[in-house]
């Protein structure tokens, strides 16, 4: 599995876009910081269209926890590195349901077990 950096590509089911923070700034690939736990979750989501107030549907605007995805080997300042296989909940609707995920993990050389 691969390691996430600021450049990994998070999307909602949907297709809205979820916006990447890093916290840590001790450990890069090629010049790109490396996410580790909380990333990716109480973050915004941009442009996701699922949204229709009429019949109640809600846009994606944040993520919540992560579900999975978090190596329990491998860590950063005491943080685990998010792996590529990241995947959570939104607050968008119908809720517990609405699920963001990792489209792209933002580098292709480096990798850990889960």
């Amino acid at each position: 599995m691969l390691w996430l950096t600021e450049d990994a590509v998070l999307i909602c089911d949907h297709g809205g876009r979820v916006e990447n923070k890093p916290i840590q700034d001790w450990v890069h690939i090629e010049d790109r910081q490396v996410l580790v736990e909380d990333n990716p979750e109480h973050r915004d989501i941009k442009h996701c269209p699922n949204t229709n107030p009429v019949v109640g549907l809600r846009a994606c605007l944040n993520t919540l926890a992560v579900r999975e995805g978090y190596s329990a080997l491998v860590r950063i300042n005491g943080d685990p590195v998010c792996l590529d296989t990241v995947r959570g909940l939104t607050d968008g609707s119908p809720p517990g349901i609405v699920n963001y995920k990792v489209v792209k993990p933002g580098q292709p050389f480096v990798t850990a077990d889960a």
